[in-house]
């Protein structure tokens, strides 16, 4: 008798969210199963994360939000699939209110003069089951140059809270920031910086 409300309370509890899970269990980790189309960025779980070396001492860490841009996608012809993706540069973050004032100066990003960060592929290449290479051309401080970033496919399906087809990846790279013009403090601050992007995309309507 002691454990009956327990047992309730649990077993209520489990009916609330089964309706949830089983939406967000009907997502598909295979690639070909994916819904070919044109998606939007959905720019609420779309973050571009970075990181560089503080000194030698620490590894200091940074996100830019925002993101918009469109993806072309069809994986049965990956190569003739395409991403365009631009993220405002003046909403750098990196949890301290001073330093981003000055990441944002002309010593840094300029983001008055360099108010979008932008990346658009020339290339896709599948490189596994699950992955791909994406090179692409990088426009950072008014400087455009080529870089290759690697995709991983997260998974796709109706997204079961705004009921939209979402298709998920992650993404790494690497590049050096003194190559578009970002010197400020090099070698001190690093040169080298690593990039972590984590993009969901919305299917478009036909």
């Amino acid at each position: 008798m002691t454990f009956r409300p327990l047992k309730a309370a649990v077993l209520a509890a489990a009916f609330v969210v089964t309706p949830a899970l089983v939406l967000a269990q009907s997502a598909t980790t295979r690639p070909a199963a994916v819904q070919a189309g044109t998606y939007g960025v959905e720019p609420y779980h779309t973050r571009v994360l970075f990181a560089v070396s503080h000194l030698g001492f620490s590894t200091w860490y940074g996100e830019f939000t925002g993101a918009s841009g469109s993806l072309t996608l069809d994986p049965a012809k990956l190569g003739e699939s395409h991403v365009d993706i631009a993220v405002p540069a003046a909403s750098i973050s990196t949890s301290n209110a001073k330093l981003d004032d000055e990441l944002k100066g002309d010593k840094w990003f300029d983001v008055a003069k360099y108010d979008t960060i932008r990346f658009r592929s020339t290339r896709i290449t599948r490189t596994g089951a699950n992955s791909a290479d994406i090179a692409g051309d990088l426009t950072l401080h008014g400087v455009t140059r080529p870089v290759v970033l690697k995709a991983r496919f997260n998974a796709a399906g109706v997204n079961p809270l705004d009921k939209a087809y979402t298709v998920g990846f992650e993404v790494s790279g690497d590049i050096k920031r003194s190559d578009f013009g970002v010197t400020t403090y090099v070698p001190m601050v690093g040169d080298d910086v690593h990039l972590i992007i984590s993009a969901a995309f919305e299917k478009k309507a036909a």
